[in-house]
This record gives structure tokens, C-alpha cells and sequence, in this order.
């Protein structure tokens, strides 16, 4: 049972199903660093305002008075994704909750993982967040749900562990896979 209702994570619904910057003329691509706990506020604000966004939001499930209850967490915690024209830009900075906003240089490169942690978390696969991640073997998922997805593959305790890093900010979410699901990726293609 959630605590709260899952919000909107996105706006537009269809934001990650064409991810061409040609879609969105005018507007280019910033990391908004968020004031502590606000991200989801600011999300609101841009979601109610039209603004295109994005907001990485994992399920943590604990127990709670003996209720087992479920959250929905950013998984960048004080990130919020914008892509926005100069406009919308000020309108989100106005917020007061935004700290600095960062100015995307490989905004392609920034689209396509943020598309891929928009494709693990809609798997229904339980996402985690990893704050440092590890130098680790580059590999492509092969089969099931994920497939094409590519990224880093770091041994745990438990297994193997998917991780899609957003390497902007350096931050990642991961995902516990089989191993017969992967296959490496050379760096010479």
C-alpha cells in the first residue's frame, strides 16, 4: 500500500518514445540541482505548468507499524531534468527550489540515458539507486524486457547487478539480472 499516490514522474506522457531534439525546437536540456527534498515539489510545479521534465522515481517498500508500505523516492536525490526554452528555464529558477541549474553539453547523450533509466524503472523491476559506481565490464542486455538496454555490470553479494549511469552527474540506478541475459560489449565497434 503506497503511503502517498505515485505522482507524475514526466511531462510529456510520451517524452521517451521519440527522444529527438528536433521534437522540442527552441528548448535544450538542464540538471536542475534542487534545494534538499524539494524534488518533488518542483516536479508539481513543472508538471502543473506544462513544462517538459523529467524525475527518476523508484518504489523502496518497508515495513511501517507492522504495514507494508511503499514510497516513491527520487532516484537522483536532488535532481530534477528540464528541457526547457529561456521561458521555462526562469519559471522553474523561480520555484525557489532550485539550487543551480546546470547547462547539458552532450544533451543527445544526456536524453539517451535518461531514456534508458525511464526503461528500467517502467520494466517493473526493483531499480536502486548506486551512488558511486565502480569502474566495471560495459555490457548490453540480450533478452527479456530490457533488451538493448546497455551499461555497466558490477558484482554484489547477491549477483550481478545492471547499472544505467546518467554520467552527467555521475549517479546511476541498477537493476539485479541473470548473467545469461547479457553479453559484453567491445570497445573497439
Amino acid at each position: 500500500m503506497p503511503a502517498l499516490p505515485r505522482e507524475p514522474d514526466h511531462f510529456p506522457e510520451g517524452l521517451f518514445q521519440d527522444h529527438k531534439m528536433e521534437q522540442y525546437p527552441g528548448r535544450a536540456w538542464w540538471v536542475l540541482h534542487t534545494r534538499p527534498r524539494q524534488e518533488k515539489c518542483l516536479a508539481r510545479r513543472l508538471h502543473r505548468q506544462r513544462i517538459p521534465f523529467y524525475l527518476p522515481l523508484y518504489a523502496r517498500r518497508r515495513r511501517v507499524r507492522g504495514s507494508l508500505v511503499t514510497s516513491y523516492l527520487p532516484l537522483f536525490t536532488s535532481y530534477v531534468f528540464l528541457l526547457a526554452n529561456r521561458e521555462e528555464r526562469i519559471a522553474a529558477l523561480a520555484t525557489a527550489r532550485v539550487v543551480q541549474p546546470l547547462r547539458v553539453v552532450g544533451e543527445e547523450e544526456l536524453w539517451r540515458d535518461l531514456a534508458q533509466v525511464y526503461r528500467l524503472i517502467a520494466s517493473g523491476a526493483p531499480v536502486a539507486p548506486e551512488e558511486q559506481l565502480s569502474p566495471g565490464a560495459l555490457v548490453e542486455i540480450t533478452s527479456g524486457p530490457l533488451a538493448g538496454l546497455k551499461g555497466k555490470i558490477l558484482r554484489a553479494a547477491s549477483g550481478s547487478r545492471f547499472v544505467v549511469q546518467v554520467d552527467f552527474i555521475q549517479l546511476g540506478a541498477s537493476v539485479l539480472l541473470d548473467d545469461f541475459t547479457l553479453t559484453r560489449i567491445d570497445l573497439e565497434r
